[in-house]
C-alpha cells in the first residue's frame, strides 16, 4: 500500500511523515516537487511543494505536478497537508487543483483539528486553546494575516468546488450517523467537506468511517492526525488477508470494559468459550468445548479480520474456582490452568487450520500467554517494544509460529482503551 502526501512546507511534510511512521509505514520527505522517481523502499512519501506563500500560478503548477507523480507511482491514498492554523494564501486553489487532477470521484474531507497541540474545530470554527484562530497571533501574520475562523469560508476562497460542513453533533452520534452524513453530502455534489473534531478519538472515528466509503476517492486534508489514522484504517482493508487473533481469559471488570471498547470500535463479533466446560477434570467435556469453539472461530474468521476468543461473555459471572476445585478433588491452580490451556489450544488450532495469514496475536493474562507459548512450542518471546506500561510487544521464538508478532497484557492493566490501543499497535506492525 502506498500513501502520498502533498505538503505546502517542509515542517508539515516531516510532521505528517512521522505520524505515518508510527502507524507502521516506511516514510520519507522529498524536497523537490519536480522529482518523479520515488525510492521503492518507502510506502509513504511526503513532498514539500514549498507553496504556502507562493504565487497562485506557481502553487497550482507544483500541486498538479506532484499529484500526477503520485498517480504514476500508484498511490492508494493521496493526502493534502495543511497548516494547523490554516495559514497560507493558496489553500483553496491547491484543493481545487488536487481534486481536478484526481478526477470527479475525488472528495476532500477536511479535519483541521490537531488536539495534541490545542487546535480543535467546533461548529466549523477553528479554535486554538479555546480561542478563535482570528483572535490569536495568527491574525498578525505579516505575509497573510488570517481574518476568519470559519473553516468552510477559508477553503471556499479561490476554490470553485462546493464546500460544506458536518457538525460535532453528527460525529458524536457515531460512525453510522457520520457515514450517512458524508454520503449525503457527496451525493449532493459537495467536493470539500469540513468535519468537526475536538479529540483524537473523534478523528479516529472520522478516519474509520472514511475507510468504509469505497466508491469515492476520499482525500484527507489536515495537519497530520487524520491522514495517519485514515492510512491505518485504509490499510486494514488493503491487507484483508491478514488476521489478528485476540485471546482474553481474564473476567475482571477492567477486562470486560476493555473488551467492550475493542469489539465496539473494531466491529468484532467475539467467540465465547464456556468457562465451566473448560474448568473441568473431564477430558471429554474439555475437548468437546475446545473443538466447538475452534470450529466456530474458523467460521467467524472468514468474515472478520479481528477474531476475539474469550471466556468473558457479557453476561458471564466469575466462577468460584475454589469451590469447584474442592468438589472435583483437585487444586484451584489445576482448574485455572485447564481454562488457560483451553484458550491456548483454541488459539493454536485456529492458527493451524485457517487458510488465512495470521498477522499477529494479542493475549490478556499471563497464564493465557504462557499457554499459547507452551502449546505452540515457542521457546520464548523476543521483546521489542513497550506498547503501554506493563504491556510488551515482541515476536515468538521458535516453535510452530516462529517470528509471529505478539502483544501481552495483564488482565488488570490499563484503562478501557488499553486493548484497543494494543490492537492498533499490532495492526501497524502487520501491514
Amino acid at each position: 500500500m502506498k500513501v502520498g502526501v502533498i505538503a505546502d512546507d517542509l515542517t508539515g511534510a516531516n510532521g505528517t511523515g512521522v505520524r505515518l511512521s508510527t502507524q507502521g509505514f516506511s516514510s520519507a520527505t522529498m524536497m523537490f516537487y519536480n522529482e518523479p522517481t520515488f525510492n521503492g523502499k518507502y510506502d509513504a512519501i511526503c513532498v514539500d511543494t514549498d507553496s504556502r506563500y507562493a504565487a497562485r500560478e506557481t502553487s497550482t503548477m507544483r500541486v498538479k505536478t506532484v499529484t500526477n507523480h503520485f498517480k504514476n507511482w500508484g498511490a492508494d491514498i493521496v493526502c493534502k497537508r495543511i497548516d494547523s492554523t490554516i495559514r497560507g494564501t493558496n489553500i483553496g486553489s491547491e484543493l481545487e487543483t488536487l481534486l481536478t487532477e484526481l478526477g470527479e470521484d475525488s472528495v476532500a474531507v477536511v479535519v483541521s483539528s490537531f488536539p495534541d497541540t490545542g487546535r480543535i474545530t467546533s461548529g466549523g470554527y477553528l479554535l486554538i486553546d479555546g480561542i478563535p484562530v482570528q483572535e490569536t497571533d495568527v491574525a498578525k501574520d505579516p505575509v497573510a494575516p488570517l481574518l476568519k475562523s470559519y473553516v468552510p469560508d477559508i477553503l471556499q476562497k479561490d476554490n470553485p468546488y462546493p464546500v460544506t460542513h458536518i457538525g460535532l453533533e453528527t460525529v458524536l452520534e457515531g460512525k453510522y450517523a457520520l457515514e450517512a452524513a458524508l454520503r449525503k453530502q457527496i451525493k449532493e455534489g459537495n467536493r470539500v467537506i469540513v468535519v468537526d473534531a475536538v479529540t483524537e478519538d473523534e478523528i479516529e472515528r472520522i478516519a474509520q468511517t472514511m475507510a468504509r466509503i469505497k466508491e469515492y476517492q476520499l482525500v484527507p486534508v489536515d495537519p497530520g492526525p487524520l491522514t495517519a489514522e485514515y492510512a491505518r484504517a485504509y490499510s486494514q482493508n488493503y491487507e484483508a488477508s491478514q488476521k489478528i487473533l485476540v485471546t482474553v481469559g481474564s473476567v475482571t471488570s477492567i477486562s470486560k470494559k476493555q473488551l467492550h471498547y475493542l469489539t465496539d470500535g473494531m466491529n468484532a463479533d467475539p467467540v465465547y468459550a464456556n468457562v465451566e466446560k473448560l474448568a473441568t477434570t473431564s477430558d471429554e467435556s474439555w475437548d468437546e468445548e475446545v473443538n466447538r469453539v475452534t470450529n466456530l472461530a474458523l467460521q467467524k474468521i472468514e468474515k472478520q479480520d479481528l477474531l476475539v476468543i474469550t471466556t468473558n461473555a457479557p453476561d458471564s459471572k466469575k466462577i468460584d474456582l475454589k469451590a469447584k476445585a474442592k468438589e472435583a478433588g483437585v487444586s484451584k491452580d489445576f482448574l485455572a490452568k485447564r481454562i488457560a490451556d483451553g484458550l491456548g489450544k483454541i488459539t493454536r488450532m485456529v492458527m493451524e487450520k485457517t487458510t488465512h495469514e495470521i498477522g499477529g496475536v494479542f493475549s490478556s493474562g499471563g497464564d493465557i500467554t504462557a499457554s499459547i507459548c507452551s502449546l505452540s512450542r515457542a521457546d520464548g518471546i523476543k521483546l521489542e517494544d513497550e506498547v503501554l506500561p506493563l504491556v510488551a510487544y515482541g515476536t515468538l521464538i521458535g516453535g510452530h509460529f516462529d517470528g509471529l508478532p505478539i502483544i501481552t497484557k495483564g488482565g488488570m492493566i490499563g484503562n478501557k482503551k488499553a486493548m484497543y490501543t494494543c490492537i492498533k499497535f499490532l495492526l501497524s506492525k502487520c501491514h
